[in-house]
């Protein structure tokens, strides 16, 4: 019930008086069509009764009944299909705004929320519940309402025109399927959630199969994803036939019931004409309102278990509508004002839901216009200080400020326009190049978009492309190379012209030439804006304003390039221990260039 009074907002929307008017037309259509449809019998058993008598008649009458039974049946079939064209502006506007809502919340939510889930199990739960949302609405006002405004006429017919046995059979039919009906279905909710379960999995396995389909074939793991998703699919095989055999039995019992009350009324009205009380047009009356009965009966149960698994499947959907970000902005949360955009970490601490701190006590200010390096090794907390720096997670303890504004002051929304991101993984949309670019600012003119890309050094790769700006990435832009996807996304965060930039190892991916080549694309672009450089290369931050060294969640040494070399410290250790391996890079690759010169 609580499910089902979620959905009649969607039903009867707010401000919109003209789908307001034509749920009110569509019901009113459908009285009318179920009154056309109560005294179409009627006219069937004058006509039977004047064929019955044809000397008590003229020839004429039984024909304008006929006429009549047949012109009313049409009336019936257009205020039917009249009310089913005009609900659908309803339905797809209920499914429209719904679906808006969901994704919304979605995006609302925080990054922690979306790293604990699959987007596969997501999507397919998103696609069944806007499904049931469709069921639910066609099937409470179309069949479920329509069927008990038809039962409940028919029964007082039967009462008043014949025997209060007739309706007291109805009666008991009605209460006993009903009963059976939401019984059986309510014990088959949970072989439907159990099928609903294995299937976000089926759609988990498929869709990460997919997305890293460059991964599985380079591993050659096709084998591997087809065994996860039949064992996957051999569960949701198990789980549709109990489902699939718990509904052949709740119709078996449902048509056991109908047959007793057929039973019932049909030799009631045979005892009836027996003892003279009924004509043969009353008992082609009766007989043709058992007919009537049944089809609505028949749909209420079905109606009921559908709007029932429908109501399953929106579980789902509401409870993602439920969830709480874990990142909210304050009830007087204000935009960040404009400013230079220098950045201070207070001492801040950090832990990811009450775990095992990631950060101590990081400390440290980046002056407007500055370029402040963090380096350390893999798991020091380098990129969780740019994670905490776009507020994606909130700290534990000490607090974060740009231009002495405490983030937890200001709007998410405001905060992350101050800041641009170029991560190690450019994150590409299945569109074009200037599609892309433009994401950094959807209403850049293309003259700003080519000199974006000028900045970023990708324009000369663009403008020698056939479709130029229109050329197409790919699924994450692989159709890009790692160095192409990077100066696009340095483009996006330049178009997007924030004080604050933030490289989080945008170069660690690429080879030493490429990354040479960007790294000077990325001092291009973060000149005379703040600049937030987490690196795992040392020889991409020597020109620094300040470099801070961690290890396991501390800053351990904070200087210059020179400052901390001449400390001889971790900064120097780490230096020392690159350069030998770049020398030994470099030797190599010269070992291999001079076999494969006295090869050939």
């Amino acid at each position: 019930m609580q499910t089902f009074l979620r959905i009649v907002p969607y039903l009867w929307p707010r401000n919109a008086p003209g789908l307001r008017l034509r749920v009110a037309a569509c019901l009113a259509l459908m009285v009318l069509a179920k009154l056309a449809s109560v005294a179409v019998p009627w006219l069937y058993k004058a006509t039977v009764d004047a064929l019955a008598h044809p000397g008590d008649a003229l020839v004429a009458i039984p024909i304008g009944l006929i006429v009549a039974y047949g012109l009313t049946r049409v009336i019936q079939q257009v205020f039917a299909q009249a009310q089913d064209a005009l609900f659908v502006r309803v339905l797809q506007r209920a499914v429209r705004v719904l679906s808006v809502e969901v994704f919304d919340k979605l995006c609302a939510l925080s990054l922690g929320f979306h790293l604990d889930r699959r987007v596969g199990a997501l999507a397919r739960a998103i696609k069944r519940g806007t499904d049931g949302l469709d069921v639910i609405l066609r099937l409470a006002l179309f069949r479920t309402g329509p069927a008990i405004l038809e039962l409940v006429i028919v029964t007082i017919i039967l009462w008043v025109a014949f025997d209060w046995r007739f309706a007291a059979i109805v009666f008991v039919t009605i209460g006993g399927y009903v009963a059976f009906t939401f019984g059986v279905t309510e014990w088959r909710l949970k072989f439907r959630r159990a099928m609903n379960a294995r299937d976000g999995v089926v759609a988990a396995l498929t869709t990460d199969a997919l997305v890293n389909i460059e991964t599985v074939k380079a591993f050659g793991n096709e084998a591997l994803e087809s065994r996860r998703l039949d064992a996957a699919l051999a569960e949701l095989e198990d789980a549709a036939v109990l489902s699939k055999g718990s509904l052949a039995i709740t119709n078996a019992g449902q048509a056991a019931i109908i047959s007793a009350g057929l039973i019932g009324l049909m030799s009631l009205a045979a005892r009836g004409i027996v003892d003279g009380t009924m004509t043969v047009g009353d008992f082609v009356l009766v007989n043709t309102y058992l007919l009537q009965l049944y089809m609505p009966l028949n749909l209420l149960g079905l109606a009921y278990q559908q709007m029932r698994q429908g109501m399953a499947d929106m579980e789902a959907l509401f409870g993602l509508l439920d969830e709480t970000p874990a990142v909210a902005d304050a009830a007087d949360a204000i935009p960040l004002p404009p400013g230079p955009g220098e950045i201070a970490f207070r001492h801040v601490d950090f832990s990811y839901g009450g775990g095992k701190p990631l950060l101590h006590d990081v400390d440290f200010t980046v002056a407007a216009g500055t370029k402040t390096a963090i380096v350390g090794a893999s798991g020091s907390g380098k990129s969780t200080v740019a994670r905490l720096l776009l507020r994606f997670y909130d700290a534990s303890a000490g607090a974060i400020e740009i231009d002495g504004h405490d983030l937890r002051a200001i709007t998410q929304a405001s905060l992350r326009r101050a800041v641009g991101l170029v991560p190690q993984d450019a994150a590409l949309f299945n569109d074009s190049i200037g599609a892309n670019i433009a994401y950094g600012r959807a209403d850049a003119t293309p003259e700003e978009i080519d000199a974006a890309a000028k900045v970023a050094r990708i324009r000369h790769f663009v403008v020698h492309q056939p479709n130029k700006y229109d050329t197409i990435v790919g699924e994450r832009g692989l159709k890009l190379s790692g160095g192409e996807r990077q100066r696009v996304a340095i483009a996006r965060a330049v178009l997007k012209n924030p004080p604050i930039l933030i490289f989080d190892e945008a170069t660690s991916s690429l080879d030493t030439a490429t990354e040479a080549d960007i790294q000077q694309t990325l001092d291009h672009a973060s000149q005379n804006r703040t600049t937030l450089v987490i690196a795992h290369r040392l020889s991409t931050v020597v020109d620094a304003d300040q470099i801070l060294v961690m290890a396991k969640g501390r800053i351990v040494e904070r200087g210059t390039h020179a400052e901390l070399l001449a400390a001889s410290g971790r900064y120097a250790e780490l230096w020392a221990a690159q350069q030998r391996a770049e020398v030994l890079e470099t030797e190599l690759r010269a070992t291999r260039a001079a076999e494969r010169n006295g090869i050939l």
